[in-house]
């Protein structure tokens, strides 16, 4: 089986998360400058099979788009004509950076590791494709 990628988009930073080649365990990949995703993404793909890209939709809590959504819209158009083969898929993306910081201090990550925004970023990414594959 192929892998499935994640993304917390983000306009400076985008976190991405990666399954196994069975698609059960979801793990935080790396945090990348959002300038440089599509590079990364180019290059990721020459040595893994992916089928499935993940991307996070922020929401309000009345269920409305969020700010942010028009650029992530951008980068899920650009990511559908670069990678035309590989489908993509939205995943309300609600509460994750709250859940991430959380789990940040639930594992007992001192506070100068909690202000890493990068590390936050790839464990939303792991909590959007944790929530994915858990509906599955």
């Amino acid at each position: 089986m192929a892998r499935i990628l994640a993304f917390d988009y983000g306009e400076k930073r985008t976190g991405i998360a990666v399954t196994d080649e069975s698609q059960i365990i979801a793990s935080g990949l790396t945090t990348v400058d959002t300038k440089k995703i599509f590079s990364f993404l180019t290059e990721y793909l020459k040595n893994e099979t992916v089928e499935l890209f993940i991307v996070g939709e922020p929401k309000q809590m009345n269920n409305t788009a969020s700010e942010s959504e028009h650029l992530i819209k951008v980068f899920v158009e650009k990511l559908s004509t670069t990678f035309p083969k590989i489908a993509i898929k939205r995943i309300d993306e609600r509460f994750t950076s709250k859940m991430a910081f959380q789990s940040m201090i639930d594992s007992g990550l001192k506070k100068k590791h909690r202000q890493n925004k990068a590390l936050v970023d790839e464990i939303s990414a792991t909590l959007i494709l944790q929530s994915y594959l858990h509906n599955q």
